[in-house]
């Protein structure tokens, strides 16, 4: 039986007289990093080394199709990403573009545990577009943060995050946060009746990481936010499969350096984000509108048996453009509105944040992707 492969696209700006020999080399610096003539081995030969599959100019750069073992994995996130992009990521010619993966590689990593139809099921929201927002910024201490948190899930909104700039700072320490945090939306979901879920910010190690878990589980929190490209893929892998009870939404930091962002979308999907943040078109990024639905698309579409992720656009939005984004996402999706709220007058935030939560149930059975 032939042995499972993957196959990683890259494009690849260079002129028609080198590109064989550009990818040649990109599909042994992918696999097995030495000259083939120093490859003796049959079965390396024959089922290590890459496969330059199919070539094809597409004006402005190559479009390169490489086929690589999925025996080089070992079932481990970071080194997926390593055979994906690791050497070929340090010419700044290349790009990843794509990646199609097979059933038994992506059956070894299982996904998200509970994706988007779990968290709407932990804040009883039936079918309808869910709500963010954001505790910012950096530099107020945990109980101005928890201020801000009671106001926002006074508005009814479904999730209060940390911004991931938040981590483990003198001025807000996680230990103190996390607490003053929680009780805030406790408090507030005893006026409300909404469960408005804390989203805190892990940070540091993975040793460190399982010391805040086990600290904000004590509060009731259980749905956590995790930056990837900063913790590490390995690490969002590893906490998905100790804490199946527990959700995690990806934020995107570090992620704009030449793979595409569909990929990574795909790739934190797979790894285990319940739920991946990223820039949407017409923000602060300048990610286009084809951009973002592969975004969406790569989280939410059917991909072997793994769950959905949610998709959370964001960065530089405003409650003025919920109709526009329910229009081109459709009602699986987050919103998540954070600077343009806390922007509001302190005695408006709360009228605020609930006329984005009522805009978005008003207008979610209209909403249709496109």
């Amino acid at each position: 039986m032939p042995a499972s492969r993957l196959v990683a696209t890259y494009r690849i700006r260079t002129d028609a007289d080198s590109i064989d020999e550009r990818a040649r080399a990109i599909a042994l610096e992918q696999s097995v990093e030495a000259p083939l003539a120093a490859i003796r081995d049959k079965t390396v030969l024959s089922d290590i080394v890459g496969e330059v599959r199919r070539i094809v100019d597409r004006g402005d750069a190559f479009e390169v199709e490489i086929a690589l073992a999925a025996a080089t994995i070992g079932g481990d996130a970071g080194q997926l990403l390593n055979m994906l992009f690791g050497n070929t990521s340090l010419h700044d010619d290349v790009t990843l573009a794509a990646i199609d993966l097979p059933e038994d590689l992506v059956a070894a990593f299982q996904g998200p545990s509970h994706g988007l139809n779990g968290l709407r099921r932990r804040v009883e929201a039936g079918a309808r577009p869910l709500t963010a927002s954001a505790l910012k910024p950096q530099g107020l201490p945990p109980d101005a943060l928890a201020a801000l948190a009671h106001d926002l899930a006074l508005g009814g909104l479904d999730f209060v995050k940390d911004d991931h700039g938040l981590a483990n700072q003198a001025f807000s320490a996680f230990e103190a946060r996390v607490p003053a945090c929680a009780a805030a939306l406790r408090a507030a979901q005893r006026v409300t009746g909404r469960p408005t879920r804390y989203v805190p910010s892990l940070s540091g190690d993975r040793a460190a990481m399982e010391r805040q878990i086990a600290l904000a589980r004590g509060e009731g929190v259980d749905t956590f936010l995790i930056a990837p490209a900063i913790a590490g893929p390995s690490t969002l892998q590893a906490l998905r499969r100790a804490h199946p009870d527990l959700a995690f939404l990806a934020h995107p930091t570090l992620t704009g350096a030449r793979v595409a962002p569909d990929v990574y979308a795909r790739l934190f999907r797979l790894f285990g984000a319940d739920a991946s943040i990223f820039p949407n078109y017409g923000g602060r990024f300048g990610y286009s509108e084809a951009t973002c639905g592969e975004i969406a698309d790569a989280l939410r579409e059917s991909w072997f048996d793994l769950k959905a992720s949610a998709p959370v656009p964001a960065g530089g939005m405003s409650p003025k453009r919920v109709p526009e984004m329910l229009d081109f996402y459709g009602p699986d999706v987050i919103l998540l509105i954070g600077g343009a709220l806390l922007a509001e007058p302190r005695e408006n935030l709360v009228a605020e944040t609930s006329a984005f939560v009522r805009a978005v149930g008003a207008l979610q059975h209209g909403a249709a992707h496109v």
